[in-house]
């Protein structure tokens, strides 16, 4: 007879307790875990995976932490309670050794390592809280979503706004009809924050290149000195692993590792990937935002290397049943916004730097907060609504971790409002459609000024193709939707 595991035993204790739970409900569901919380292992625990792994730990028992970063590594093993859990630089070596015994994994990586840390967590039974964006491609979106149903793990992703009451009650008061057939719905923000544009990335050719050419008698000893710095900069980080999935590439100081990687397309999703699965939560929860038809865009111009500094993202979604076709535009990078008399026929003369614009025929819903927290309504009353509140831990960074848990406990994935198949996976695919238009509209305009509209990408979100794809001239638009893994990850 087999070792039976932890996950074993909670599975067959859910099962077996299940109509108790269904009775008591979800407030007291967690009772079960008082003798003995959920394991967790964390994937990432620098940036955002610091307050990802500490919120973790606040409701389980963390016995495994991983992380490129071996001083990040090591910062995170002396705070209370993580000095018990094993450290590792692989997280395909953590999981080997402790998957099956974890509940739960946080996934808190680059982009670009989404995907692959949580497909290989969920393939082992364990669920996950994921970052936004759930993923960097649209195909890794879909079949996270896939893998998620056929193995029945609860999962979450990190858009904490999901966790917050107001922005629930935002949902319901748009699900409501308060504002009429929908016309158009717009959201812009003040990101990047990190570097974009053409023309960045250095290697050590051309770092020698551009020394000697500068400073030719000093040029021996400045090269030096940057050769002993990245070889101090590797003695600490896991090149290879940070890599992953991504093709090879120098390792640069300051360049992508460990916060700039965000503006790269190998590794990161720009400024859209980053904020609007924050922004786009209630407008796409409440509005329908699903399987647009058409995407164009128009940028400041970018080598396929870079993410632009700036876009403006045109998404066209057909009609449904219960609403009217629309359209939905993005905006991004501080000041960048849509024209003002969008605003001002609501009279709504300061337009914060971020932000949300709901339009209906009968009036608009407008935010100024990332999560659609803050917002008012503008040429109607607010109605009554039901919605679901969130159980309190204290925000919603730690309600929304918290979710997780419940679900977990429970046995029931769809306890989580931002679970991977009803809205993380679909959410993301709805976003990244646009990073294929930025793609299809490298050419900016004079001196970093917007340039004219790109090729249009129609889309088919039912079999994940571009219908046009034959007729278009840009390069590469396919390979943007299914990412090809390397040796030793598995993407299906």
């Amino acid at each position: 007879m087999s070792k039976t595991t932890r996950r074993t035993f909670l599975k067959t204790a859910t099962i077996a307790g299940a109509g108790y739970f269904v009775a008591a409900g979800s407030r007291q569901a967690m009772s079960r875990s008082a003798n003995e919380k959920l394991n967790v292992v964390c994937i990432g625990v620098g940036g955002k995976g610091g307050s990802d792994s500490s919120n973790a730990a606040k409701f389980g028992n963390v016995i495994a932490i991983c992380d490129v970063d071996r001083n990040t590594l090591e910062s995170k093993g002396n705070a209370d309670g993580f000095k018990e859990a094993e450290k590792f630089t692989d997280y395909r070596e953590m999981l080997a050794k402790h998957g099956k015994n974890a509940d739960i994994a946080t996934i808190s990586t680059p982009d670009h390592m989404h995907a692959p840390a949580t497909l290989e967590a969920m393939r082992l039974g364990i669920s996950c809280y994921t970052q936004k964006p759930l993923t960097r491609t649209i195909y890794e979106a879909r079949l996270l979503a896939k893998v998620a149903q056929e193995t029945g793990v609860c999962t979450q992703m990190g858009n904490q706004g999901t966790a917050l009451d107001s922005s629930r009650e935002a949902i319901a008061q748009l699900q409501s009809g308060v504002l009429g057939p929908l016309k158009e719905v717009y959201v812009w923000s003040n990101r990047p924050v990190w570097a974009q544009g053409p023309g960045r990335r250095m290697t050590m050719e051309k770092f020698i290149e551009q020394a000697k050419k500068e400073n030719s008698q000093e040029a021996e000893r400045i090269i030096e000195g940057k050769k002993k710095e990245i070889e101090r900069a590797l003695e600490r980080l896991d090149w290879k692993n940070w890599l992953g999935v991504a093709p090879a590439r120098e390792y640069w100081p300051g360049l992508y590792h460990s916060f700039q990687w965000r503006g790269w397309w190998d590794f990161g999703s720009g400024a859209l990937g980053d904020m609007a699965c924050h922004q786009v939560t209630v407008p796409f929860a409440a509005c329908g935002l699903r399987d647009p038809i058409s995407v164009v865009a128009k940028t400041t111009g970018h080598d396929y290397d870079s993410f632009p500094a700036s876009s403006i993202i045109e998404f066209v979604f057909p009609a449904t049943s219960d609403r009217p076709a629309i359209k939905f535009w993005w905006y991004d990078r501080l000041g960048n916004k849509p024209p003002q008399e969008v605003f001002s026929q609501f009279g709504i003369d300061k337009v914060s730097n971020s932000g949300v614009l709901v339009i209906g025929e009968k009036g608009a819903f407008y935010s100024t907060d990332d999560y659609c927290g803050k917002y008012e309504l503008k040429g109607v009353e607010k109605v009554a609504v039901e919605y679901e509140k969130a159980e309190n831990k204290g925000n919603n960074d730690l309600n929304n971790m918290y979710e997780l848990f419940r679900a977990k406990t429970a046995g029931d994935p769809k306890i989580c409002k931002s679970n991977f198949v009803d809205r993380a996976g679909p959410l993301t695919e709805t976003i990244l459609l646009g990073n294929l238009a930025v793609w299809a509209a490298a050419k900016g305009g004079e001196n970093g000024e917007m340039g004219d509209w790109g090729e249009k990408v129609e889309w088919d979100a039912k079999n994940l193709q571009v219908t046009n794809l034959a007729s278009l001239k840009t390069p590469g638009v396919a390979d943007l939707i299914k990412p090809k893994y390397p040796g030793g990850y598995r993407l299906d």
